[in-house]
């Protein structure tokens, strides 16, 4: 092989015994005990920072470059936990102040043990509706109704259906934080790569959706029924649709006012952005509207609903009750993953933007700390905030400490001056939470440009965005990852094949029909299909192969079987025969050889993987019985679904792969690996024996091919099959 610098390789056609000779494969495996023995000191240290980032970057903070713009970041981002946190714990159907102290607790334990530098931690929409779906869902109004006997009609008793419902949404976030806590120390935080970026973006706006829904009371002044279990979305509009008319004028007023102020400041600071260092915070329309509230006495005077009794200071810690485990067990388990999956995002993209690392594991461990603390600290589950996080990232945060000091800003309006938001009107907390969400909304601009670019992303958007709004964010979630997996199963059973050619003068082969200057291998035909092989298209793979090379793989081994039968009927006869006269006799048995109709030229059948590069198993069949044609074929399969599937079913009758072996029994077989791996799965799955061992596996399909070629001309193929990993 030569370039045109005069670059060539010259080398032996290898096979996979030759190359563990070569490169001295190793036999040594790391034992526990010697594991044991390497915790040395420094290994422990490494272990301990690693565990806790805080002791690691903390003595290292540049105090003169990062506490300036940590310090205004802080205080900006500590603003709007205030309106933030009491409008999302409105979603989670907990009182206001339960916001406030999820922002504070969580943020805490993140700072220690995070490791996301431009992230803001604290409440967050989407996890706040779902919390707030499972709350109303265990602990609904119709259970706390009570007789007034001056009014002689029923009302729901606030105080209690407000303390269980704290009740329910602790113990879910507890579980929780469990959830991620575990996932985190066995290293499960790749669980987020099956949320990929179409379904995590329509789940978010389908989520918004209920959001919006969620708050539209709060806006109008009604107080509808809430509905829970799938297509509630759609019976809670139309309740109020038909509560429209009994709408609160002065509630609505305040909405309108208080949206209609928010997005001019917004536009104005977007106008502004390159003139003032740090944005006009919207949150002091939260003051502005406290005070307007207040002298106007909006409560009692128009009927509009206010936030109410804020209670200074922190509640005690108390662990959450048990008994509620086992009836939020899913939704622990959703809030989990779909917490872990916003927050780990976004640390991405800002720790690409930066330069830094973001352990996922380590994510998992410090959101699922935060959880189960704050879970125990009357807190409810938190993730990130994209708004928070770019207003963090805008002023000049650089690292943790921003949000620690944003912490500390929640801890002094709990402490001292929370009972001055009493008077606040919750319409301008539902205000907040749609402004926040435009840029939800606007990722419906997402599916042109996905239909352009790939239609089966698109697709999976809409079905999740709809499968979402529909079935609630916690069924939704599992029914759009189950349908985001179908799509992966429906591409891998609707493979394009092609036949492949050689590029003259190199080892490299592409599609016949996409370039003109491939030429066909002479004597050998080269088969392609896109799909991965494995269990659930095996049969579909060995159908295709049948119909390119004509043959009937099914009819070689029925052949086989009637041969083998007659081999050992002539042995029994040969040895009643012996045992008759006495002598021993040795066996002649002839087999019958039977000719299979095949192609005049040989057939490679080659699979390329559909998304990833994985191993390829290329598997050639030989001259076979006394045809003179010989057959080659090449397929790509994922070592994993490959060896588990041998394993459970090393010598089914009905699996590809029992024919497999089968026909390996027919033909030698060569491999050639692209992953080391592979050939000790097989070698535990137990796919090698005496006749097939790995002195047949090569390095490349150029060096079977060669071989092909080599032998072919000492007429050394009686009969083969080359398989290439």
């Amino acid at each position: 092989m030569e370039d045109q610098t005069g670059y060539s390789v010259h080398r032996k056609i290898l096979d996979e015994g030759s190359v563990d000779e070569m490169a001295e494969k190793s036999e040594s495996k790391t034992l526990l005990s010697e594991k044991v023995r390497k915790c040395s000191g420094p290994r422990l240290k490494e272990c301990l920072l690693r565990s806790v980032p805080l002791l690691s970057w903390l003595p290292r903070y540049p105090i003169r470059e990062n506490a300036l713009g940590d310090m205004i970041s802080g205080i900006s981002v500590g603003i709007m936990q205030l309106p933030q946190g009491m409008a999302y714990a409105l979603l989670a159907s907990v009182p206001p102040v339960f916001g406030l102290y999820s922002s504070f607790y969580p943020v805490l334990i993140y700072f220690i043990f995070g490791t996301s530098k431009h992230i803001s931690i604290g409440t967050f929409a989407v996890i706040s509706v779902m919390i707030g779906g499972v709350t109303e869902r265990l602990a609904p109004d119709s259970d706390f109704m009570i007789w007034d006997n001056v009014t002689n009609s029923s009302n729901v008793d606030i105080i209690s259906r407000d303390a269980e419902r704290v009740r329910v949404a602790t113990a879910v976030t507890f579980l929780a934080g469990i959830f991620q806590i575990l996932l985190g120390l066995v290293k499960f935080g790749f669980v987020v790569t099956y949320l990929s970026e179409p379904l995590v973006r329509g789940y978010t706006t389908g989520a918004a959706i209920h959001v919006i829904v969620s708050q539209l009371k709060y806006t109008f002044g009604i107080s509808p029924v809430r509905y829970s279990g799938p297509l509630s979305l759609i019976y809670t509009v139309l309740e109020m649709c038909y509560l429209i008319p009994e709408t609160n004028i002065g509630t609505l007023v305040v909405s309108i006012v208080t949206i209609i102020s928010l997005i001019l400041t917004k536009e104005l600071n977007a106008y502004l952005s390159k003139k003032i260092p740090v944005p006009i915070p919207v949150e002091l329309l939260v003051i502005i509207g406290t005070v307007v509230s207040w002298q106007v006495n909006l409560g009692e005077k128009y009927g509009v609903d206010v936030v109410g009794i804020i209670p200074s200071g922190f509640q005690p810690p108390v662990f959450p009750e048990v008994s509620l485990f086992g009836q939020v067990i899913g939704d622990a388990f959703a809030l989990s993953v779909v917490g872990y999956g916003i927050a780990i995002s976004l640390g991405r993209i800002f720790a690409l933007k930066y330069g830094y690392k973001v352990d996922s594991n380590q994510e998992l461990i410090a959101l699922g700390l935060s959880n189960s603390f704050g879970g125990i600290f009357q807190c409810f589950a938190i993730s990130c905030s994209m708004s928070r996080s770019m207003v963090q990232e805008s002023t000049g945060g650089k690292t943790q400490v921003a949000g620690a000091l944003s912490a500390i800003v929640i801890l002094f309006i709990v402490l001292w001056i929370g009972a001055l938001f009493e008077d606040l009107p919750k319409a301008v907390l539902a205000a907040i939470i749609y402004v926040n969400l435009h840029g939800m909304m606007k990722q419906f601009l997402d599916i042109p440009v996905l239909w352009k670019k790939n239609k089966v992303d698109a697709a999976i958007w809409v079905a999740t965005f709809i499968l979402t709004v529909l079935l609630n964010p916690d069924i939704g979630l599992a029914a759009s990852i189950g349908f985001a997996m179908l799509t992966v199963i429906f591409r891998t059973q609707l493979p394009t094949y092609s036949l492949l050619g050689q590029i003259p003068g190199t080892d490299i082969y592409r599609p016949l029909e996409d370039y003109n200057q491939v030429r066909q291998v002479p004597g050998i035909l080269v088969f392609r299909s896109s799909a991965t092989l494995y269990f659930a298209n095996a049969e579909m793979y060995q159908d295709a192969v049948g119909k390119k090379s004509g043959i009937d793989i099914a009819k070689i081994l029925s052949a086989k079987k009637k041969q083998e039968a007659k081999r050992e009927r002539i042995e029994k006869e040969n040895a009643k025969k012996a045992k008759k006269k006495g002598v021993n006799m040795v066996r002649t048995t002839r087999c019958i050889q039977r000719s299979v109709n095949t192609r005049n030229n040989p057939l490679v059948l080659s699979f390329s993987p559909l998304f990833t590069s994985g191993p390829l198993f290329l598997l050639r069949f030989f001259k076979c019985f006394t045809s003179s044609s010989w057959i080659p074929l090449s397929l790509t399969l994922p070592s994993f679904y490959f060896v588990t599937f041998l394993r459970r079913h090393p010598h089914h009758p009905t699996t590809f792969f029992h024919n497999c072996v089968r026909l390996i029994s027919l033909f030698s077989v060569f491999l050639s690996l692209f992953l080391a791996g592979v050939v000790d799965n097989l070698q535990t799955g137990g796919f090698f024996s005496d006749k097939v061992t790995n002195s047949c596996l090569f390095a490349t399909i150029h060096d079977a091919v060669l071989y092909c070629h080599f032998s072919s001309s000492r007429s050394e193929l009686s009969s083969h099959v080359c398989i290439t990993l």
